[in-house]
């Protein structure tokens, strides 16, 4: 976050708290049971924030996240209601208001579709995470059923571990981390029927919860079902096959451009104009597409 936006935001009475690679948290003083959740226009791939960001980014990402948590059931974790702080002109497209949680160290990972790292470890294997899978499967192919795939959530600066569910009960106890599963799959099966309605593939996602000490209810927290956080596929040019069928709408094209022109050994490279107006083309068709 540029300075002269915490100077405003800190007028407002928001202090910068939290600064992930891509969202900043701030609290306020009059406030304590909310924050503020601002999303940037940084792009990371390969553990590393990229210069330059996508413009526009932040709005889009707040924006897919705002209208996806319209049409879900899940209670989530936006702040509504009186005597609550306004939020900021100066972030008001990309920023939301919301409950502070009790958060679960669990990043609630539903695949819908064979690609990306569960291809590579089903062609080694058989499985996805230990899941195994039928034999015969392609790159690509729909999964009999949707796969929940829990990983733990590593501290800043490491990789998240995937677990198996086993693993999430010792962490969270049998009671949470089976909510956690059901919530995952019952989201991704309600989220899939809305995007394929729109001629779009929902692949694969991640969410995360909290407990809101208040209700205690499991709530939705996070981004939720946006470029960022999942792999959307055209469903026209998957049905048609070739080598386009899996182009999907996020930073893919930052990915393979990284990949083709940096050895991932010290700083990586500025990304070319052209590389930051196709990925933001990306981000741009989606919401089109999805909110149209």
């Amino acid at each position: 976050m540029s300075e002269p936006v915490m100077d405003a935001l800190a007028q407002h009475g928001w202090q910068h708290v939290y600064s992930g690679k891509v969202r900043d948290l701030y609290a306020h003083d009059d406030a304590p049971a909310v924050m503020l959740v601002v999303a940037s226009d940084r792009v990371s791939a390969f553990d590393h924030v990229l210069e330059p960001g996508i413009p526009g980014k932040g709005a889009l990402l707040t924006q897919l996240t705002r209208w996806w948590f319209a049409r879900l059931d899940q209670p989530n974790h936006l702040a509504t209601g009186p005597g609550l702080p306004a939020v900021p002109s100066e972030v008001a497209e990309r920023a939301m208001l919301v409950k502070r949680l009790d958060m679960h160290p669990i990043e609630c990972v539903v695949r819908g579709y064979l690609t990306g790292s569960g291809w590579a470890e089903y062609r080694a294997s058989g499985t996805v995470c230990g899941i195994p899978l039928p034999a015969g499967l392609s790159d690509g192919d729909r999964l009999p059923e949707p796969l929940y795939t829990p990983a733990f959530k590593a501290p800043l600066g490491e990789h998240d571990e995937n677990i198996s569910f086993e693993r999430s009960v010792e962490l969270v106890g049998a009671d949470v981390a089976t909510a956690l599963r059901d919530a995952s799959l019952a989201i991704f099966r309600r989220a899939s029927d809305i995007a394929l309605e729109r001629g779009v593939i929902l692949a694969d996602t991640k969410f995360e919860f909290g407990t809101d000490p208040a209700t205690g209810a499991l709530t939705l927290a996070d981004e939720v079902l946006t470029s960022d956080s999942s792999r959307y596929w055209d469903a026209t040019l998957y049905a048609a096959g070739g080598p386009s069928r899996m182009d999907s709408f996020d930073k893919q094209i930052v990915r393979d451009w990284l990949a083709a022109n940096w050895d991932k050994k010290g700083t990586p490279p500025a990304l070319p104009a052209e590389i930051v107006e196709r990925t933001a083309a990306r981000y741009r068709e989606l919401i089109a597409r999805l909110c149209a």
